[in-house]
């Protein structure tokens, strides 16, 4: 028996796949939590085998935050993400923070049966294109910027000026456009729309 826990900020979804789970025999859904908080306490009363776990989650801590506290735990289970989101950057912050698999909520029902079975396992989980694409996410070097680097290619995002951007940060223009060459160099940028595209890729928008 595949002891399973469903975390998952809306009801209905919770609803949905308990149904589906309540379907087979080797599958037992043991509880339900809306937030990686809750979740981490109820593993820590309660044996689960694979945690189904929503990416975002609401204010509290998203999916990959709650993978990668769940797995500090003495004898952690597998964590299998479930989400609409399908962002590179996401996806290998997941798989980063030990994620036994990452599936789309338009998978069939027999597929996520099936990658629960296979993450219960030790399996990893994962579609061949998005396999592909964590690979290549893993082999491209990371991308940091600074809080106030995000802070100029958030108003960048808007069509605004450096002008105006320096008048919203309360910052000199001098400072906008200095900031402004370090995010192209570390985006690798050849403009602004290019900036703003790749920083949306990379979720760092």
């Amino acid at each position: 028996m595949i002891r399973i826990l469903l975390v998952d900020d809306h009801p209905i979804v919770r609803t949905g796949l308990r149904s589906l789970f309540d379907n087979y025999e080797d599958l037992n859904v043991v509880g339900e939590c809306s937030s990686g908080e809750e979740a981490l306490e109820f593993i820590q009363g309660t044996q689960v085998d694979v945690v189904l776990c929503d990416l975002r989650l609401g204010a509290g801590m998203n999916g990959a935050e709650t993978t990668a506290a769940i797995g500090k735990l003495p004898g952690a289970p597998r964590v299998l993400i479930l989400t609409t989101f399908d962002k590179d950057a996401e996806i290998l912050a997941c798989i980063e923070s030990g994620a036994s698999g990452y599936l789309l909520k338009d998978v069939s029902a027999p597929t996520i049966v099936d990658s629960i079975r296979s993450a219960a396992k030790g399996q990893m989980v994962l579609a061949p294109e998005m396999t592909q694409r964590v690979l290549a996410g893993m082999r491209q070097p990371k991308v940091e910027l600074t809080a106030r680097e995000v802070d100029v290619l958030k108003q960048l995002s808007t069509g605004i000026g450096n002008k105006q951007i320096a008048k919203a940060l309360f910052v000199s223009e001098a400072t906008v456009k200095t900031h402004l060459v370090h995010i192209f160099d570390k985006l690798q940028a050849a403009s602004r729309t290019d900036a703003i595209n790749k920083a949306r890729q990379l979720g760092l928008l």
